[in-house]
């Protein structure tokens, strides 16, 4: 299955993704890398592993329309058949789900719908909650609002500070991402 990575900054779980192909234990063919932040760290990475990237913030077309319409066409031209959001800090409209559809899978920092958005691992340190985690959703037109595909539970120690908590959920993401996206490929493949 061919894989388009969309990633906004630094890109570890872009990384863990390309470690698990190189390592065998995901089996795809990563196609394409979109980044919507010129000079971020991402970018490097998939450049290191030999993946096609496109580089393009929406002020640098007309529109939003425009902005969307233009990353299609560079998927389409890789024959894309499943995009991975991985830190991707931009909500898609409707030329990438339409062009996309059930074919979208993002990672959240907590455990929906428990704080959405883009702050999930500081909301539930502030809430003071026991638990948080990790989820792996299916995109829709909503802020992390996709049918769950799978959660896994991280415990709040009492004497972590945010940065214990964030490293904590980073550990988990960068482990359950790659596994399951497997599963999802062999899902697929087996339909």
């Amino acid at each position: 299955m061919r894989l388009a990575l969309f990633a906004s900054g630094s890109g570890s779980n872009v990384q863990a993704i390309i470690d698990a192909v190189q390592a065998g234990k995901l089996n795809v063919e990563l196609v394409a890398l979109f980044c919507d932040q010129a000079g971020a760290r991402v970018i490097e990475r998939a450049e290191q592993a030999g993946i096609d990237t496109l580089v393009l913030a929406p002020q640098d077309c007309p529109s939003r329309q425009a902005w969307e319409e233009a990353i299609v066409a560079f998927l389409k031209e890789r024959k894309v058949e499943l995009i991975v959001l991985a830190g991707f800090m931009r909500i898609l409209g409707e030329p990438l789900l339409e062009a996309y559809p059930e074919a979208i899978v993002n990672i959240h920092p907590s455990l929906l719908p428990a704080f959405p958005g883009r702050q999930g691992i500081q909301d539930a340190y502030e809430a003071g909650v026991a638990e948080t985690g990790v989820t792996i959703h299916w995109v829709d037109a909503g802020i992390d609002t996709g049918e769950i595909i799978v959660q896994e539970k991280v415990r709040i120690e009492a004497d972590w500070s945010l940065d214990d908590l964030a490293q904590a959920i980073h550990q988990v993401e960068h482990r359950l991402y790659p596994a399951t996206l497997q599963e999802i490929i062999e899902e697929r493949r087996e339909d």
